[in-house]
């Protein structure tokens, strides 16, 4: 298959999943958002404990996550509800989205009366919203329009031997086609990072991604601490991980071999054709949503010790190297790669089988993750609340 049937967007983008997003611009508009989301099938709420008391680079990171999970191409509509307060300005938020195109409504709690009048006005637009996105047809669109974020979470031994290289040719095969790659995780590559900073297109791009990993450190040393307390964890530990080193380099191997093209700052907006590296947090939730608010259309994750998390607007495919887990959780997981341990599978059939699972989640397929209704979002933050 060369192509996958997508929703067409106004300003050129392609989406496999069409969305309704109902956005809180604050932590206080959580609520109305999860109760208009639990009464209009169709519809994800991205509740989170931002948007208020927030100053700064902070703010701004809240903006622009908020506003790239509302222009992922995966959401064919967007309401944004607003306590009528906050430091996040909702009216600048859903006119930064309106620029994409796609359908935009926006209001405030105070101002139509409280919570349940805000429920019923809200679950009045998402219902009228909704017919309009199901009208919407799909079309045929090439796989180089896919742009696919790479990650792992709860890694063990089996990790960075199969499903991590498994990964990494697949990840060959989108970038071959014409597609985007992404990984991120700038906590899981130091000690490896001057093997990818090797794999660099430009010196500049070499020096940014020195830059970042020298920046988390100096953070990490402000706070007073030492990463070694977190990472490896206790999971990757008792998994048979047993330093930062050994993990960053079972990490990498999941980009495949090609060049990166540039590396962005988190949830920046993701260029099209290549690879790149997004400045994010190994942690799981914050790592996804910064991928997913810079336009990514699928995550594929792999995990050695077993998780069921999702993502909010983006299906998160879960591959396992690690027989076991698998047989245990089967149920949370989709592509099991184990065999190449046993010397069953080779690596270049892992990468087709999990190169396949990739076009079927484009084409439509449903992930574990969304069939168990996943759906977590989590902002990464910078500095203090006032």
């Amino acid at each position: 298959m060369s192509t996958f049937m997508g929703y067409e967007r106004a300003n050129g983008d392609i989406g496999i999943r069409n969305h309704l997003l109902i956005i809180p611009t604050v932590i206080c508009s959580n609520q109305v958002c999860n109760r208009i989301m639990q009464l209009v099938p169709g519809t994800v709420a991205i509740p989170h404990q931002h948007g208020c008391s927030q100053i700064g680079a902070d703010k701004e990171r809240t903006f622009e996550v908020l506003s790239g999970t509302g222009k992922n191409p995966n959401v064919g509509g967007v309401i944004i509800i607003s306590l009528g307060c906050e430091v996040v300005d909702p009216y600048a938020l859903a006119e930064d989205i309106r620029k994409t195109g796609k359908l935009v409504e926006v209001f405030d709690i105070q101002s139509v009366g409280g919570s349940v009048k805000a429920i019923q006005h809200g679950t009045e637009l998402a219902k009228q919203m909704m017919e309009e996105l199901e009208r919407q047809p799909k079309v045929p669109v090439p796989l180089s329009k896919l742009k696919v974020a790479v990650k792992c979470g709860g890694s063990d031994a089996t990790s960075g031997l199969s499903s991590n290289p498994a990964l990494g040719e697949a990840a060959d095969s989108l970038i071959a086609a014409g597609g985007t790659i992404v990984i991120g995780e700038t906590t899981e590559i130091i000690g490896a990072e001057h093997v990818l900073a090797q794999r660099c297109a430009t010196p500049e791009t070499a020096d940014m991604l020195y830059h970042i990993v020298g920046r988390f450190e100096k953070e990490v040393e402000r706070m007073g601490a030492d990463m070694r307390g977190g990472n490896p964890s206790p999971g990757n530990i008792e998994g048979g991980l047993s330093t930062i080193e050994e993990k960053s380099l079972g990490c990498i191997s999941k980009c495949g071999k090609a060049p990166i093209k540039g590396v962005i700052e988190y949830a920046e907006q993701i260029p099209e054709g290549g690879l790149y590296f997004m400045d994010s947090p190994g942690n799981d939730i914050e790592c996804v949503s910064g991928m997913a608010a810079g336009g990514v259309h699928i995550v594929c994750f792999t995990t050695g010790r077993g998780t069921p998390t999702g993502a909010a607007v983006v299906p998160v495919i879960k591959i396992t190297g690690n027989k076991r887990m698998f047989e245990r959780m089967e149920d949370n997981m989709d592509v099991d790669v184990s065999d190449m341990l046993g010397g069953m599978l080779s690596l270049e059939s892992a990468g087709e089988k999990i190169w396949q699972e990739i076009i079927d989640v484009a084409d439509g397929k449903w992930t574990k993750a969304e069939t168990l209704g996943h759906q977590e979002f989590s902002i990464n933050r910078i500095g203090p609340s006032l």
